[in-house]
């Protein structure tokens, strides 16, 4: 348990390096008296003292302020950690952390998500709208629902929560596998349906609803749709060692999603299936090679190793030659509850974006502003560029208990609301704007 979080509140906690900031600290536990002493020191610079050529201390005088809090301001040189160590009369109180970003970084939030998810509309365990209220309760900022073969399952938690205010951006989505291509394709934010397009998939069989767009493309035979892929083929100039129609296959879905507006995840290739990989291995070589999907689903939220691991793995190695791609951390969840092996603490993605909305978030990812986050045991991992798995780190420490306390009611609301609770409605309007109160108390970006 991180005690200072509950006898100290620091803000913000995370500003722009270079530019002079404003910082109070308030007392939670035992009020503040007198002068302190204040130490500034970077945690990626050494202990003071010990490594005189980074000069890793600056000292600053701080006087109890007539709210009881203390105050200072000062401009941090350079990206990363910071301790801010109270002492009073040269004796230590406590160590404070913030943090530090470089100027790219600017105007760019912290939001944590999943997308990849299943409810009961295909194969998962709950219905839509109260998956996305149990994300929410356990903190997630934004998800997407995307059920095998099946887009209006997202509409349709979107519409549960249409005319109440909710801090959950709900995405539309869906899982795309196309006859005679076994590889799972995700369409996150697509505004119409890839699986939609084939008259006779599921989403055609249980809704009519295919499309947030006036004018999807036209709805194609299973026929029109493998003469389609075959007529790609010669265009690819795909190697021998290679199944020909499942990687055109895979290009034809791909364009459809960014046709769409969305953005396209390559998924758990190595998820295990009636015995072997579902994917071969040389068919996910070149599919990480190549890169003609917009992000790679480096976590997959299942137990064993492999999946997990080898597609970790898989993704330092391509970096180790010089290919990169942008990442996600998804759950695939097929269960929202909390005592479920598979549900929605298993893994996410931090996305780090100007807003939490479906074009920022696409965009950031496409940028490769995120860092994948697995949560299968208690000791996290984190997997990105290493910059930023600096940062995550930071925040999963110092920023997510606070952030996650506030989506806990939330949830809760969200999900009386879902199953016709007729107060729950008023309870969300009452918390409505307590988040973006939060980036604006703990962010000075």
């Amino acid at each position: 348990m991180n005690l200072a979080l509950h006898y100290y509140d620091i803000f913000p906690k995370v500003f722009l390096i270079q530019r002079e900031t404003k910082i109070t600290i308030k007392p939670l536990n035992m009020a503040f008296f007198g002068d302190y002493q204040l130490q500034i020191i970077s945690m990626a610079q050494g202990r003071p003292g010990c490594y005189p050529v980074h000069e890793n201390i600056a000292c600053l005088n701080a006087a109890t302020q007539a709210n009881g809090t203390l105050c200072l301001s000062h401009t941090f040189p350079e990206e990363g950690q910071y301790i801010i160590r109270l002492l009073k009369a040269g004796e230590y109180v406590v160590d404070l952390p913030v943090y530090a970003l470089g100027m790219d970084m600017e105007g760019r939030y912290p939001y944590r998500g999943d997308l990849h998810v299943h409810t009961n509309r295909s194969d998962g365990q709950q219905a839509p709208a109260v998956v996305a209220a149990n994300y929410r309760k356990n903190g997630y900022d934004f998800m997407t629902i995307s059920d095998h073969e099946r887009y209006y399952p997202s509409l349709e938690a979107q519409k549960a929560y249409a005319g109440v205010p909710i801090g959950l951006n709900i995405v539309e989505g869906e899982e795309v596998h196309l006859p005679d291509n076994d590889v799972h394709m995700v369409n996150f934010g697509g505004q119409y349906s890839v699986n939609g397009l084939l008259r006779d998939s599921w989403q055609n069989k249980q809704s009519t609803q295919r499309a947030l767009v006036d004018n999807p493309p036209d709805i194609i035979t299973k026929e029109e749709y493998i003469h389609q892929v075959q007529e790609l083929i010669p265009t690819l100039n795909i190697p021998s060692h290679i199944e020909p129609f499942a990687y055109a296959s895979c290009i034809w879905i791909i364009n459809h999603i960014r046709k769409a507006d969305g953005l396209s995840i390559f998924c758990h290739p190595y998820w295990k299936i009636g015995g072997p990989y579902q994917v071969p291995e040389a068919f996910t070589e070149y599919m990480t090679q190549q890169h003609p999907f917009d992000a790679f689903e480096v976590l997959g939220g299942e137990l064993y190793y492999e999946q997990n691991g080898f597609q970790t793995a898989r993704y330092h190695e391509d970096r180790a030659k010089g290919i990169f791609y942008p990442i996600v951390g998804s759950t695939d969840s097929h269960n929202s509850l909390p005592d479920h092996s598979n549900m929605a603490l298993m893994a996410s993605t931090l996305v780090f974006a100007k807003e939490n909305s479906r074009k920022a978030l696409i965009s950031a990812i496409k940028e490769e502003y995120t860092i994948a986050v697995d949560t299968i045991s208690a000791e996290y991992r984190l997997v990105g560029d290493f910059r930023l798995m600096k940062y995550a780190r930071f925040l999963l420490d110092e920023v997510t208990p606070i952030h996650d306390e506030l989506c806990f009611e939330e949830g809760r609301l969200m999900k009386a609301h879902a199953t016709g609770d007729p107060e729950a409605a008023e309870g969300l309007r009452f918390l409505s704007g307590r988040m973006n109160r939060f980036y604006q108390k703990y962010f000075y970006l």
